[in-house]
């Protein structure tokens, strides 16, 4: 029997790509190991199921997460939009980050992701993060020469504040913004969302399960592999942990009464937050793959969409997102 396929949706200037992708950063020894046979598996279970949207960047896996990606897409590479990003940078020795903007970076940037890739464009080419010492029309003057230049199709932004927004997209049109949206993240709904759907801005959820604590799998810190960066998140900790484990058992609760996972629950129902919205769930495993796919077939009515805003409003996860929010929504 041929698996069902995805829906498709459209990003800003008319980027058409599944209506979830797959975010493949977890692929690198990020959330535990990586397993390189295992993420080309995932990767080819994601393209049967209908997936045609695959995000990746360079500083994940110490840039060999795109050279993983772009062999696994190689065969199909006109057939998938691949989204990759630039911008932030890590020490190999210390592991500290940095932001750069400037605008040979950019360049510079793009060309080694290509490289990776083994690819002629990139479909759609996110600034990582914002750079606060590099006006952001610099940064993006080299990325609309990118464009120019036919090394890039589309660009994107990540966690970019609605005045950066407009800013960047004063410059050259922005197809994407990618921040972290959720049942358990919720801030950019206030100026965010609003200021893409009057930009024409299209909106990519990161960590749309909450970094796999919507799944209900996690129920102790004890589930996660010993160097899983999540320890050190603050709501993967102390009482932060019991709390949000009690309003994802909440969510549990509504996806076992409509016969649904939890997982597919907290992706329908941003699905369901406009049609500019496309979810990049992450995963290394073939069985969660199929398990999000079968989201995008979930139909949440009003009364469920009322039902889960009930037990899981704007800030009820406990704890900050991250331990350092000067990073986002910048």
């Amino acid at each position: 029997m041929t698996d069902p396929q995805l829906p498709t949706r459209s990003l800003g200037d008319g980027l058409d790509v599944s209506a979830l992708g797959l975010g493949c950063m977890s692929m690198s020894a990020v959330y535990g190991a990586g397993d390189e046979d295992s993420a080309l598996a995932t990767i080819d279970r994601a393209l049967d199921l209908g997936v045609t949207f695959f995000d990746t960047a360079d500083v994940y896996g110490a840039t060999d997460n795109e050279r993983i990606v772009g062999n696994a897409l190689r065969a199909r590479r006109d057939d998938v939009v691949i989204a990759t990003k630039f911008g932030i940078r890590m020490d190999p020795k210390s592991f500290a980050r940095s932001v750069n903007g400037r605008p040979e970076y950019v360049r510079e940037a793009c060309d080694a992701s290509l490289q990776r890739l083994g690819t002629d464009h990139i479909d759609l080419y996110y600034q990582h993060r914002i750079d606060t010492d590099t006006p952001i029309e610099e940064t993006w003057g080299a990325m609309a020469e990118l464009v120019e230049a036919g090394k890039v199709r589309h660009l994107g932004i990540s966690e970019a504040s609605a005045d950066s927004l407009r800013r960047a997209h004063a410059v050259h049109p922005i197809a994407a913004l990618q921040s972290e949206w959720s049942l358990w993240s919720r801030d950019i709904e206030d100026d965010i969302v609003p200021t893409c759907r009057e930009l024409g801005i299209g909106i990519v959820p990161y960590s749309p399960l909450g970094r796999g604590f919507l799944t209900g799998d996690i129920r102790t810190t004890d589930d996660l592999a010993e160097f899983d960066f999540r320890k050190d998140l603050p709501r993967f900790q102390g009482d932060n942990f019991q709390r949000n484990l009690d309003l994802v058992d909440e969510v549990r609760t509504i996806a076992d009464n409509k016969g649904v996972t939890p997982a597919q629950l907290a992706l329908a129902w941003l699905l369901a937050q406009g049609d500019d919205v496309v979810p990049i769930p992450g995963t290394k495993r073939q069985r969660r793959v199929e398990e999000n796919a079968g989201a995008a077939h979930l139909e949440l009515n009003d009364a469920d969409l009322a039902q889960i805003e009930e037990v899981s409003p704007a800030g009820a996860a406990a704890g900050d997102r991250t331990s350092d929010l000067s990073w986002v929504n910048r």
